[in-house]
């Protein structure tokens, strides 16, 4: 991001083992074409162009009646000091199905809905019929949450596995923005596994789908899709500095909402591990030099907090953390999200670098304690 931009959470204000496979209720699309690439500089061939617009349009036909409007009535603040309204947020959501779980299932971002109660969260379906959903589950460190509708025939969309996204496929877009409901947007992967950015100061996974795709206020919770009408991700957060789409979007991947739902629907909350360390935002190429280090890679602990896994194992200020088992790590993001996904009880080999020196260590994995159960 550049100087001055900022990372915004997408909800508008004001009315507006191997984890189970979901299914889409709607027909599977038809093989995409195989002629999309540009024949010259000028552009792509007429029947490449004419093919690829006829897929998007497949895609809409097929999955836009599964994309809903969610609107939410929280709470007023309670740290205000002075009287203040319930607060009034829109976005968007896309309908599941998960098995063993009877009804429809809407998936949306917890900074939509909150701590708003049931009876004033509305769901508004593509065909203009309201639902109130009878439970939910939340995530705040992960910005998901889930609610049960009782309906059973709804049109539903199907995850993707998201490990599979790269940089440079064409996405879809779809969501509420402004209080405009159904608004398909088109653009690219642009980065995936992007966690370097602030988004307050509940959410801590981040692991990031980057896109291009148009998203604004009102597009939080709406589904990213591939060109198999499938759901790669969900829409989240733009890098902006006026508040508005800029071209740089991120979306949580489909398989952490995998992994947060099964959490969620087994055992009624998410166990994450816990390392017990506080670790730099960034290593600076320069501090990367002046400690003997050849990349930016590996995450920098600034403080380790006593009697926590992370001092017991004997880590120190200034260490900078490389390798978590045999896995490189790109960035203290990375550690970040590989110890929360991690069992509490768990050993587990660090590798760090230390007064210039490689060093490894042994550290049995705690678990994290949320404030926000």
């Amino acid at each position: 991001m550049g100087v001055g931009a900022s990372v915004g959470l997408l909800a508008g204000h004001g009315p507006g083992s191997a984890l189970p496979e979901l299914t889409a209720v709607s027909p599977p699309l038809p093989p995409p074409p195989g002629s999309y690439a540009a024949t010259s500089h000028s552009g792509p061939a007429p029947d490449a162009a004419a093919a690829l617009s006829e897929r998007f349009q497949q895609v809409v036909r097929l999955v836009s009646p599964a994309v809903v409007a969610v609107d939410a009535v929280k709470p007023p603040p309670a740290d205000t000091g002075t009287p203040s309204k319930p607060v009034e947020e829109s976005g968007s959501g896309v309908l599941l199905r998960w098995p063993n779980q009877a009804g429809t299932l809407v998936v949306t971002n917890y900074h939509v809905i909150g701590t708003a109660p049931l009876q004033r969260i509305y769901i508004t379906l593509a065909d203009g019929r309201i639902f109130q959903p009878r439970r939910l589950w939340t995530d705040p460190e992960s910005d998901l949450a889930f609610l049960l509708l009782d309906a059973t025939d709804l049109p539903t969309a199907e995850l993707a596995d998201s490990d599979k996204v790269q940089r440079g496929q064409w996405v879809l877009a779809i969501g509420s923005p402004f209080g405009l409901n159904q608004t398909v947007t088109h653009g690219i992967i642009s980065a995936t596994n992007r966690g370097q950015i602030h988004l307050g100061s509940t959410i801590r996974i981040k692991e990031f789908l980057q896109t291009d795709a148009a998203i604004n206020p009102g597009s939080s919770g709406g589904p990213l899709l591939d060109l198999d009408g499938k759901v790669i991700g969900i829409n989240t957060a733009i890098a902006s500095k006026s508040g508005d789409s800029s071209g740089v979007s991120f979306s949580i991947p489909a398989n952490l909402v995998k992994r947060i739902a099964r959490q969620l629907f087994e055992h009624g909350k998410v166990t994450r591990g816990y390392l017990g360390v506080q670790l730099a935002a960034t290593i600076e190429p320069a501090h990367a030099l002046r400690l003997g280090l050849q990349r930016v890679n590996g995450a920098l602990v600034e403080i380790v907090h006593p009697n926590t896994p992370a001092a017991q194992a004997g880590l120190r200020p200034g260490d900078v953390i490389l390798k978590l088992e045999d896995v490189t790590l790109r960035d203290q993001n990375h550690l970040i999200n590989l110890i929360s996904e991690l069992p509490p009880g768990q050993r587990v080999r660090l590798t760090y670098w230390r007064e210039r020196r490689l060093s490894t260590t042994e550290v049995t994995i705690g678990e994290y304690r949320s404030p926000h159960r």
